[in-house]
C-alpha cells in the first residue's frame, strides 16, 4: 500500500522539524499510536523505535522502527520492521513566505501473501483518514507560537 500526503503550514521547516523528532510526543498527534518509546540513547541516525499501534483504535501491535535517514530540518524516513513493513518518509521544505511544505509517504506491506494484500486495501481507506488527521494535529502544533 503507497501513502502520499502533502501540507503546507504557518511554520518554519526548523519549527516544523522539531515537533515532528519529538518521538515521544508523536503519540499526541498520531491517532493510530498509543505510545512511542526510543530504545536505546540515540536520537538521529539509526534510532530504534518501539511503538504500540491501535487498529480500529485499540491498541493492539507493537511496531519496531529504525530511522533509516536523517538530515535535519529536511528529511527523515524510517523502516517498519513489525508485523507491518515498509518505509516511511518525511520531507520538509521552505515554502513562500515562511512557511513550510511537508510530504509524507509510507509504503506498507503485510506479510501472508495476498491475504496481508487484502487486509491492507480493506484498511487503506482508514489508514488514509489517519494520516491526513495527523497531518491537521501536527498543523496544529507546529503553527503554535
Amino acid at each position: 500500500m503507497h501513502l502520499e500526503e502533502t501540507a503546507l503550514f504557518d511554520a518554519t521547516p526548523e519549527r516544523t522539524w522539531s515537533v515532528l523528532v519529538d518521538w515521544e510526543r508523536q503519540a499526541s498527534w498520531m491517532p493510530d499510536v498509543a505510545w512511542i518509546r526510543v530504545a536505546g540513547p540515540d536520537r538521529g541516525l539509526g534510532t530504534r523505535l518501539v511503538v504500540r499501534t491501535k487498529v480500529f483504535g485499540i491498541p493492539s501491535v507493537t511496531d519496531r522502527l529504525v530511522v533509516t535517514a536523517w538530515e535535519p530540518p529536511a528529511h527523515l524516513a524510517i523502516d517498519h520492521l513489525g508485523l507491518v513493513r515498509g518505509r516511511g518518509e518525511w520531507k520538509v521544505s521552505a515554502a513562500e513566505e515562511g512557511r513550510t511544505r511537508f510530504e509524507w509517504f509510507e509504503q506498507l506491506s503485510l506479510p501472508l501473501g495476498a491475504v496481508g494484500e487484502a487486509a491492507l486495501r480493506a484498511y487503506g481507506p482508514l489508514q488514509r483518514a489517519m494520516l491526513r488527521r495527523s497531518i491537521r494535529n501536527l498543523r496544529r502544533l507546529v503553527e503554535r507560537s
